[in-house]
């Protein structure tokens, strides 16, 4: 496998702060507009902001669901809650945080140790949260069924 790959992604505008995101290899398409916190912004559609969170949030499910099939881990469920903090920093708006929740709730508490050791090296293996400034905060955890 290469070690570089490239990823389309086009954005036209439609109407007001609306515009419409694709890909010449996705369906389908996705709307994006200014978040309701600006002037003009639109309320319930996806915005950059919302995206840039998820950018990070997803890769950190891929990242543990790649190591945990590495490591053949056995687990009953996974969810990460993610949050980020927009701000304006030295006269520029950027994320300064997000806080990643992750949740694995796993059959048996012997595996517990396992489950933390293999979220934390998917928090530190992640390639978005690694190409991005933003702080990442990591709080995962582990839940018994």
């Amino acid at each position: 496998m290469s070690t570089t790959h490239v990823y389309d992604v086009a954005v036209n505008w439609d109407v007001d702060r609306k515009g419409i995101l694709s890909s010449t290899v996705l369906i389908p398409t996705i709307e994006v507009a200014t978040p309701p916190e600006f002037s003009k912004g639109i309320p319930g559609i996806w915005s950059p902001e919302h995206l840039f969170i998820a950018a990070v949030n997803s890769c950190l499910m891929t990242t543990f669901l790649s190591i945990a099939e590495n490591s053949k881990l056995e687990f009953e469920l996974f969810s990460s809650n993610a949050t980020g903090k927009l701000e304006m920093i030295e006269g520029e708006l950027m994320i300064s945080e997000i806080t990643l929740m992750p949740v694995v709730t796993i059959k048996a508490e012997k595996d517990k140790e396992r489950v933390e050791r293999i979220l934390q090296k998917s928090e530190a293996a992640c390639l978005i949260s690694n190409s991005i400034k933003s702080k990442i905060f990591f709080s995962p955890e582990v839940k018994i069924a």
